[in-house]
């Protein structure tokens, strides 16, 4: 049975597991442990109100999880929830891990006073697209990333 968990400021070693799903799951592994950051960056993280981690947790086996961010909204007295990253270890998909970590999201976002949760899939992606559609409404929107200049950067 798969449990769902928040990862807190405590779980750091729980934390670098699921970054290794993510790093599988999306065939980035240098991405995701060639610089991994510090145990204090990761607390820093998981300490924010506005960073959420979740993991599916089997058999003390990361086996799933998601990376959200609230965003306060300025037009009104509400925040939306983004799902940032979404993976579940390739000999565990198409089993509902996905879909119960959204819920778990769902319930967090509900509480925080969030009026809708968004996420982005890549052309291409299938099964995330046919998973999102059952859950959500698609919109068709365009992504464009805008570089940043180069500076130290002051983290904590």
């Amino acid at each position: 049975m798969v449990e769902i968990l928040q990862i807190t400021p405590g779980d750091i070693q729980l934390f670098r597991d699921l970054l290794s799903v993510f790093g599988k799951a999306f065939s980035e592994m240098d991405t995701f442990s060639q610089k991994p950051p510090s145990d204090e960056y990761l607390a820093h993280l998981l300490r924010s109100d506005y960073f959420i981690a979740l993991a599916a947790v089997e058999q003390h086996e990361v086996v799933g999880g998601l990376a959200a961010y609230e965003l306060k909204k300025f037009e009104q007295e509400r925040s939306e929830m983004y799902i940032y990253d979404l993976a579940v270890s390739e000999h565990r998909r198409r089993q509902g891990i996905a879909t119960q970590l959204i819920s778990e999201l769902q319930q967090i976002a509900a509480k925080r006073g969030a009026y809708v949760l968004f996420v982005q899939a890549d052309l291409g992606d299938a099964p995330a697209i046919a998973l999102y559609s059952k859950l959500g409404i698609r919109e068709d929107v365009l992504h464009f990333d805008i570089s940043v200049p180069k500076q130290k950067p002051n983290v904590l």
